[in-house]
């Protein structure tokens, strides 16, 4: 298991990494679509919807996000339309998804559970298009940093759960292992690309560093809604196309919350 799980990984960053730097950007949108796509179907498996509707959610779902890649990215006069989208998703990302959490999301109608699945990877692939190649590979490069200090500070340290009736291996010690190193890694960003070193400096590096604490929590939150989404249905995975990894859903949790407030904190730093 944990061979096919760190191949798979090394084949996944691979073929990212290359349709991230080296496909024109018209054919990642495709690439981009597709995973959407195929998110969704296992995101309504996990509704319950089955067979046709199934298919039918996943159709509307890349539908939708082929619609507002056609008429929010070609050009900057439908930046704030953009932006309006990320901020959608950020208000659903850091007060919709907590307060769903604590309320329970075993509780909610399964026609609510398909809309929030329209919320949560709209916004992602738009944003995964928009971003440049190498600020998609900074956020991620974020999210994947929090995932794995996480998981070796929970394991070196956790004790008190963090969320036991949606996800037992979470611990607060994860959390802040979390923290701590996407702070670091915030801070090595901030000294080593150049765009962001000529925008921050004083004050600025408080809400800069702030900023990566957010993301580090948000990606957090993405981990434990679909975590719950999977608890609701009775399954571990939401798939099983990821040899040792599960499903699509599974790799994609964390970016899903991360990419359109990371897009949106972005925007706010580099303009």
């Amino acid at each position: 298991m944990l061979l096919a799980r760190v191949a798979t990984a090394a084949l996944l960053l691979a073929v990212f990494l290359a349709a991230n730097f080296l496909l024109a950007r018209p054919h990642f949108a495709v690439l981009m679509t597709l995973v959407i796509a195929a998110a969704a179907y296992e995101w309504a498996k996990l509704c319950r919807l089955a067979g046709a509707a199934a298919l039918a959610y996943s159709a509307l779902v890349g539908g939708l996000l082929v619609t507002l890649m056609l008429a929010l990215l070609p050009g900057d006069g439908a930046r704030g339309a953009a932006n309006a989208v990320m901020i959608a998703a950020g208000l659903f990302w850091m007060v919709v998804a907590p307060v769903w959490l604590w309320r329970g999301v075993a509780a909610q109608p399964r026609a609510l559970l398909a809309a929030a699945g329209i919320a949560v990877l709209v916004p992602a692939g738009l944003a995964a298009v928009a971003l440049p190649p190498a600020d998609l590979l900074a956020l991620l490069g974020l999210v994947w940093l929090a995932d794995s200090a996480a998981y070796f500070a929970g394991r070196a340290f956790g004790r008190r759960k963090l969320a036991p009736t949606i996800s037992p291996g979470k611990t607060w010690a994860g959390v802040w292992g979390a923290v701590l190193a996407t702070s670091a890694y915030a801070i090595i960003c901030a000294v080593s690309i150049p765009t962001l070193a000529s925008r921050i400096e004083g004050r600025g590096w408080v809400a800069y560093v702030s900023g990566a604490v957010l993301l580090c929590l948000v990606s957090i939150v993405g981990d434990l809604f679909e975590s719950a989404l999977k608890r609701q249905a009775g399954v571990k995975d939401s798939g099983r196309l990821l040899p040792g990894h599960g499903g699509i859903l599974d790799r994609i949790d964390s970016a899903t919350a991360t990419l359109p407030v990371g897009a949106l904190l972005l925007h706010w730093i580099l303009i």
